[in-house]
């Protein structure tokens, strides 16, 4: 793995500690994921805590809305989905980002707080999701956000949900997703594809941990049950009729083969699409060393894209 690590990332890989995701080892990880959130915020963006309804049935889902201070023009709407592989997170770990977004975006911002596996496995959190997207366009006009303009967005298992959320939105007739942004998204539980096998270090997201992780998530499942193409867009036949999509990966990524075959599936459909391969990154790398060079340039691009789909007109 070392030898195959992008240069300005060897010397970061070689202190990660061991990170295995298991059912024993999730809570202690959950914990140490948030001691990692940020307190320090945009000075020139307001945050605010609501609770909104879930679907018929369902708790309240918890969001947080993000804004430039003292918003007086109707702004395009981002709607942000964190990672932490359908077990751990939470919106509070990307709050100080979509801070960021929303004043240097000029957008506003509704992060959501979805429920997670193991205690609440799927479809729990896809329909918090979906309850939050919705909520966004139906008050769309209290938010000072042009509800025909949201952009989806969210990375790893985020990323896994955005693009859940956009075949079900369609499938629903739902909320129009002006484009998706799902990075190097978690989409095939079925944990076959050669780069999934290929990553096996524990210093970074790696096929055990993933197979782990999907089984948390799909444990309401039956054994003979079919896995849902909205429980794992992997499976899906059909991505015609998608919004615009931009993802990136590292080659080193244990979702690069699917991602590379989702994006090739979604331009077949007739979907635009942009997308980047990263040699010598592995999961995350751009979140982790954010100074180096092959990290700015991966975010450097990813933000002029969302940019760019927040603000066609410019």
């Amino acid at each position: 793995m070392e030898e195959n690590i992008h240069p300005e990332l060897r010397d970061l890989f070689s202190v990660i500690p061991s990170m295995l995701i298991s059912k024993e080892s999730l809570q202690g990880m959950r914990e140490s994921l948030r001691q990692m959130t940020s307190v320090q915020g945009n000075e020139k963006a307001e945050t605010i805590e609501k609770y909104i309804p879930g679907k018929k049935g369902d708790p309240d889902v918890r969001v947080l809305i993000h804004r430039p201070k003292n918003q007086t023009d109707v702004l395009p709407g981002l709607y942000y989905i964190h990672g932490g592989a359908f077990v751990m997170g939470e919106a509070d770990l990307m709050a100080a980002t979509c801070e960021n977004y929303a004043v240097n975006m000029q957008c506003v911002v509704v992060n959501v707080d979805y429920r997670l596996a193991p205690e609440h496995p799927y479809p729990a959190g896809l329909e918090d999701c979906y309850a939050g997207l919705q909520w966004f366009v139906d008050y769309a006009a209290e938010l000072k956000t042009n509800p025909d303009h949201i952009v989806v967005a969210g990375g790893s298992a985020g990323g896994g949900l955005v693009a859940a959320l956009t075949l079900l939105a369609r499938d629903r007739k739902g909320p129009k997703i002006a484009a998706q942004f799902p990075l190097y998204p978690m989409i095939d539980d079925r944990c076959e594809s050669p780069s999934n096998k290929e990553i096996t270090d524990n210093r970074v997201w790696n096929g055990i941990s993933n197979r782990n992780s999907w089984d948390m998530y799909l444990s309401a499942l039956d054994e003979n049950d079919e896995v849902p193409i909205y429980a794992a867009p992997a499976r899906a036949k059909d991505y015609s009729n998608l919004p615009p999509t931009f993802t990136f990966v590292g080659d080193l990524d244990p979702f690069r083969d699917e991602t590379i075959t989702y994006v090739q599936t979604l331009r077949q459909h007739g979907v635009p699409v942009e997308f980047h391969l990263y040699p010598g990154g592995f999961h995350g790398f751009e979140l982790l060393v954010p100074n180096a060079t092959i990290c700015k340039e991966a975010n450097g691009t990813y933000e002029r894209a969302l940019k760019r789909a927040l603000h066609p007109a410019l």
